[in-house]
């Protein structure tokens, strides 16, 4: 791979040529992929990385002392090492290798029901995803413990003097997406850890939409938890991981039964695993997981300011294009975001501009993005999302915004 020139200057055609699928047609039209913040797509040098799996060393792992079981187990445990590294991990036992953010996050939602109680309060932010709300909800309905909300303001941003407010000596969790994936709003993590540190409350940060743009560092952060989808970053759908502090983990009981998971078993009494196998019930995507990490090294070999820089020029672009257009109303248009712009274009509905624009072989997505209290504040059914990746290119984002302009004339 040659993705950046000799100069260190950014050389998205050479990058291009590292996705296959972006050589494909849709519609009989090339295709221009943004919907990155519902998957990224994968380079080929990760989808070497899985057929490399599947043709020499498939096998089960931690269990046999066969060579190709072996094989795969050092693969699957170099990957942790690669995660760990990535995200500053002080130990690779403190990688959790899960199905994806979801997972993750249920994960520590389910061992913190037996460990909440009535007079406990957690706290979530308005932004967040579904799958970083509902299961504190289901959390709360069986601990008892009280749910309650950072606002948002009309500019898409938390209240944060309204969450100093918030929070107490009652408080035990807090849960905050570093970036929105409705809006790309980036939140100051940095500070809701550290109020909620001064009363003893523990932080649990969703970084699917943050970590393809930014490389967090979760031991400068101070963060007790934090989650990640490898699909979101060039890697596989299916495999993710949840760092959490070793003392918290320690602390939560197992998520599932089965195998890997145990130290000794017995019908009178079952004895569990150390970290991180007390988490990783069962045959695990062994492949996704090896995946991941070439993926992690692939984005990294490029590098995220780099990355940061780039996917800006495109944001700063394709919003000062989207608003010469007329009728548009960007939602968060604020200063820290990641290169999202999810808007609407007034008395038209999103639907109707997603699937015209589709035709047309430009990808967006459109709905609530799994965020509907957001669509709620507003009052509208949805957006328009176009989510942008480091492949992406100003041609791509002219050939949208002609794709808009035609759809909201067909429409009016």
């Amino acid at each position: 791979m040659n993705s950046v020139a000799k100069n260190n200057t950014f050389n998205v055609e050479a990058i291009r040529k590292d996705f296959p699928i972006l050589n494909r047609s849709v519609n009989g039209k090339p295709l221009v992929y943004l919907d990155n913040g519902a998957t990224s797509q994968t380079p080929q040098a990760v989808i070497d990385v899985i057929v490399d799996y599947y043709s020499n060393y498939n096998a089960n792992i931690h269990r046999g002392v066969h060579t190709l079981s072996q094989e795969a187990t050092d693969k699957y445990e170099e990957a942790r090492k690669i995660i760990q590294a990535h995200f500053n991990a002080k130990h690779a036992y403190e990688i959790i290798l899960t199905s994806g953010t979801t997972q993750s996050i249920n994960l520590v939602a389910s061992g913190y029901k037996s460990l909440l109680k009535k007079g406990d309060e957690v706290i979530v932010s308005a932004l967040e995803h579904h799958s970083n709300i509902v299961p504190w909800q289901m959390a709360c309905e069986v601990s008892g413990a009280t749910l309650k909300v950072i606002p948002m303001t009309q500019d898409g941003i938390l209240d944060i003097t309204a969450y100093k407010a918030l929070i107490n000596e009652n408080t035990k969790l807090v849960f905050c997406n570093h970036v929105s994936n409705a809006l790309g709003v980036i939140n100051p993590i940095e500070t809701i850890i550290k109020e909620a540190h001064k009363v003893g409350a523990k932080v649990l940060i969703d970084g699917a939409q943050a970590c393809p743009h930014i490389k967090p560092d979760v031991q400068e952060l101070d963060v007790d938890f934090y989650v990640a989808s490898a699909h979101k970053m060039c890697g596989p759908t299916g495999v993710g991981m949840l760092y959490g502090k070793e003392e918290l983990l320690n602390a939560l009981p197992p998520y599932q039964g089965g195998g890997e998971m145990i130290d000794q078993v017995t019908f009178e009494k079952t004895t569990y695993a150390g970290l991180p196998h007390k988490f990783e019930a069962g045959t695990p995507n062994i492949c996704g997981g090896i995946a991941f990490g070439a993926a992690i090294n692939y984005m990294n070999a490029i590098g995220f300011t780099t990355i940061a820089t780039y996917e800006n020029e495109l944001l700063e672009y394709a919003t000062e294009q989207l608003k010469a257009l007329g009728d548009v109303k960007i939602y968060a248009d604020t200063k820290d975001k990641t290169a999202v712009i999810s808007f609407n274009i007034e008395g038209l509905h999103p639907y109707d501009i997603g699937t015209i624009v589709d035709k047309l072989g430009v990808a967006v997505r459109t709905g609530h993005h799994c965020a509907q209290p957001i669509m709620d504040f507003f009052k509208i059914p949805g957006t328009i999302r176009a989510s942008l990746m480091f492949y992406n290119t100003k041609e791509e984002i002219d050939i949208f915004i002609k794709a808009v302009k035609r759809a909201k004339m067909m429409l009016s």
